[in-house]
């Protein structure tokens, strides 16, 4: 396989769980793309959270909240947000039925939630918390928070055909535009770039990274990962705090440039 596109994701698979990148990892990506390998983090995080990795280790872009957001440098290239009205109306419903739901939403790189949502991440600051009032544009997701992954089939129903919701480490359920998906953004970037999808290597752990494994040329699950990512996937490397993603580059991709 020639590898020329890299795409990781972040969390529990990139990031250490102290949420750092090794010096090794930095040194091996930094590596990559000296011999002429495209980088792209692919995330559920928002623009703010994720730039910061962005700023210590260079990359070619960066694909946020699963695809509905996609810069290749600074330059935004691709948005698959909710129509407001659609938000607006999402909200409402799961408000009157699951009074006690914890709700929030990303609208504008902003965080807007109805409760402290610095309990499950720390890093994320909440600007406003009244869903009464939202900015009249586009949402790059809704989050609501589950118990379990089977959780999310009660809001299934409050979803027009056009979005669908997914379970993130069956702590919270991503509401999302379908065509907001990491596989399809990275479509989109190796169509920009003349990419065969064979020439790509993915790594991941969570459910919304199935897909990309799947469809890119060499699919690779960190040994954390859930068991359905591992079957998703056409290797397994090390966990993602023992630098599992720099040990498979390292071994299978810088020594397959210098063969």
């Amino acid at each position: 396989m020639m590898t020329q596109l890299i795409v990781t994701d972040l969390d529990r698979t990139l990031l250490r769980s102290d949420k750092s990148i090794s010096p090794f990892t930095a040194q091996v990506l930094s590596r990559c793309r000296a011999a002429g390998i495209k980088l792209v983090f692919a995330t559920a995080r928002a623009k703010r959270t994720a730039l910061h990795f962005a700023q210590n280790i260079a990359v070619d872009a960066r694909i946020l909240h699963n695809g509905a957001v996609v810069y290749i440098d600074k330059t935004l290239v691709l948005h698959h947000g909710i129509a407001s009205h659609d938000t607006n109306e999402i909200l409402r419903a799961i408000s009157r039925d699951y009074p006690q739901a914890t709700l929030a939403v990303e609208i504008d790189d902003t965080l807007y939630a109805n409760f402290d949502i610095s309990a499950v991440w720390s890093y994320t600051p909440v600007v406003w918390r009244d869903f009464t009032d939202l900015p009249d544009k586009p949402a790059d997701k809704i989050l609501v928070g589950i118990s379990a992954t089977e959780d999310i089939a009660c809001y299934e129903k409050y979803l027009p055909e056009n979005i669908y919701i997914q379970a993130s480490e069956e702590t919270v359920g991503m509401i999302m535009n379908r065509a907001a998906t990491k596989w399809n953004a990275i479509r989109h970037l190796a169509k920009h770039w003349g990419i065969p999808t064979a020439n790509i290597v993915a790594f991941g752990d969570d459910w919304n990274d199935i897909d990309m494994l799947r469809h890119c040329g060499m699919g690779v699950a960190v040994a954390n990962a859930l068991p359905q990512v591992k079957a998703a996937a056409n290797a397994i490397c090390a966990s993602n705090d023992e630098d599992g993603v720099a040990q498979w580059l390292q071994q299978h991709v810088l020594q397959e440039d210098t063969a």
